[in-house]
């Protein structure tokens, strides 16, 4: 855990009055910041998406492309979980069982498939040092550099054993990525954008295990080792040109008002937006509301380190957080990622396996859209959450059912199971798989994001690792051999997490971080959120302001 020291830099009040007055010809005051931040709060209130996006077209062009490193994580994720069920790599790999085919034993599929998540955790701690103190371009910068050196250890494998170091080696990055892609996104782009450009991070991994089982499909008749090192070496074509693009991405206009660099921050916005504007941009207003956000987080949080993520209101942020991401899981996407060697188990052939996982992971694309529409006509990400988990349960029973058909109709059973999984994929994407994206972003404060999302992506993948534990014990046909009636499990813990959503996920579209600040500070109900008014600059919360500006310890906004 990060000492306050290392994690804080004070933000100086004056330092933003002043840089007020310059640009404005101003008194630097409290009131001239206080009025500044209200007029862009009411500007982006009212901003539409097409707005939005003539406003913003360089903010989207720059999410899009770091958003991009995710791709990577999930090519190799499809990888190894899609290698379970290619002969090549089984019998490089595995062991020889009695039919004489080859099978990777389940301890050590469950060994291989938790490595990255293992990798993930120490990635994900480190991020929330590594990034708030050196920003998120030279994190990612150092995370590309880390993982071009250590895809090596996966094209020159021998043994099961060298996998695996790959696997927790390389998951170091890709921890760093999974949040710091969404974190970028959610702060270089305003409230209209916010929801589109945080879930944009889903789609990259629908392409990117659809680019490695489409890979992995292309080598099925080959028989030799360059069946499967071919893949691995393909890994080494993201991260040079997405490093040298990074290089000259502006960093976040957010962290730099968090580190007192307020001119910085300034110039930082204008390379994020455009000058074909029709809502009277003004940046300095902008620059002023992010003062505004982070004095006010500053009064309700008091400090910056992970143990401040569970004090106060941000326990139940951290908490909500933390279950949005793991009911991913929890709701039978582990039971997903097998898809190929399930369907490979439960009587398709080979090739019509990999073709429903290549159908499965182009449905992972579309829905992230799908979901974009569904946003864009005013359905809530509480809504959508909710009404996926019960189309997920609903799914997953139906293939527990699925394992009742006869012998005799096995094929029949089979493609019904695979047409089923592709339903549910079509489930997942347009709610949970995607919504959980922009859920995170926006629920957590702005000084405690990039840990508060940290420690939710740490569960999620404590949660991978449990499941990816149990996964393969239940589907190996040398272990418990549970084949469709893995569905009935999963069914019965998706229903749970139906429950918990309904009782305790908020509802935050639409509304800006001060908002949400002040309606969890209240103890609003999850219920209730999208209901209930609430002024940001009405005399209540204006005190805690102002208070925060005149610290008597410090006279600082501390980030």
């Amino acid at each position: 855990m990060a000492s306050e020291k290392d994690d804080i830099d004070p933000v100086s009040v004056d330092a933003a009055q002043s840089s007020a007055a310059e640009s404005d010809g101003e008194n630097g005051t409290v009131a001239n910041v206080f009025q500044n931040a209200k007029a862009a709060a009411d500007k982006e209130h009212n901003m539409t998406l097409l707005q939005g996006i003539k406003l913003y077209p360089k903010a989207v062009a720059w999410s899009v492309l770091i958003s991009t490193c995710i791709v990577m994580e999930g090519y190799d994720i499809s990888l190894i979980s899609n290698f379970y069920a290619f002969k090549q790599f089984n019998q490089k790999f595995g062991v020889r069982l009695e039919d004489g085919s080859y099978q990777v034993p389940a301890p050590w599929q469950a060994g291989l498939s938790n490595g990255a998540a293992v990798g993930e955790i120490f990635g994900l701690f480190l991020n929330g040092w590594l990034s708030e103190r050196f920003g998120y371009r030279w994190t990612i910068l150092g995370s590309l550099a880390w993982l071009t050196a250590f895809i090596s250890l996966f094209f020159t494998a021998d043994n099961v054993q060298t996998l695996l170091a790959g696997e927790i080696l390389c998951g170091i990055p890709w921890g760093l990525f999974q949040t710091l892609t969404i974190t970028y996104a959610s702060e270089v782009c305003p409230v209209a954008l916010r929801g589109y450009l945080t879930t944009y991070v889903n789609f990259c991994w629908g392409l990117g295990q659809f680019i490695g089982i489409g890979v992995i499909r292309s080598m099925l008749n080959r028989t030799d080792e360059w069946s499967f090192r071919i893949p691995y070496a393909l890994q080494w074509m993201w991260p040079l040109p997405l490093g040298i693009a990074i290089f000259m991405a502006p960093e976040s206009p957010w962290w730099l008002v968090r580190k007192g660099r307020i001119a910085d921050a300034k110039r930082s916005l204008l390379r994020l937006t455009s000058r074909n504007d029709e809502t009277g941009f003004d940046a300095d207003e902008t620059i002023a509301m992010m003062v505004h956000t982070t004095a006010l987080e500053a009064k309700i949080t008091h400090g910056a380190t992970y143990w401040d993520c569970f004090k106060g209101t941000d326990l139940r942020r951290t908490e909500i957080v933390c279950m949005a991401w793991a009911m991913q899981n929890l709701s039978g996407n582990s039971f997903s990622n097998y898809s190929t060697y399930f369907l490979e188990q439960a009587g398709l052939s080979t090739s019509h396996a990999y073709s429903f996982a290549m159908g499965q992971y182009a449905i992972n694309m579309i829905g992230v859209f799908g979901a974009w529409g569904l946003m864009s006509v005013g359905i809530g990400r509480r809504t959508l959450y909710l009404s996926g988990l019960c189309g997920l349960c609903a799914m997953l029973m139906i293939m527990g059912f699925l394992g009742l058909v006869p012998q005799s109709h096995r094929n029949a059973g089979s493609l019904a199971t695979g047409s089923m999984m592709i339903v549910w994929a079509l489930f997942y994407q347009l709610s949970v798989g995607t919504v959980c994206y922009s859920l995170v972003s926006e629920l957590s404060t702005r000084r405690l994001q990039i840990k508060t999302i940290v420690l939710g992506r740490n569960l999620y993948n404590v949660v991978a690792i449990i499941c990816n534990v149990l996964t393969p014990f239940m589907l190996n046909p040398s272990a418990w051999d549970w084949g469709n009636y893995a569905g009935f499990f999963w069914g019965g813990v998706c229903f749970c997490c139906v429950v918990y959503t309904y009782f305790r996920l908020p509802e935050p579209q639409g509304r800006s971080f001060a908002e949400l600040d002040v309606l969890f500070e209240r103890g609003t109900s999850a219920r209730k959120f999208a209901s209930t008014q609430v002024d940001v600059f009405g005399e209540e919360v204006a005190t805690n302001v102002i208070d925060s500006y005149n610290e008597k310890d410090s006279g600082q906004i501390r980030a």
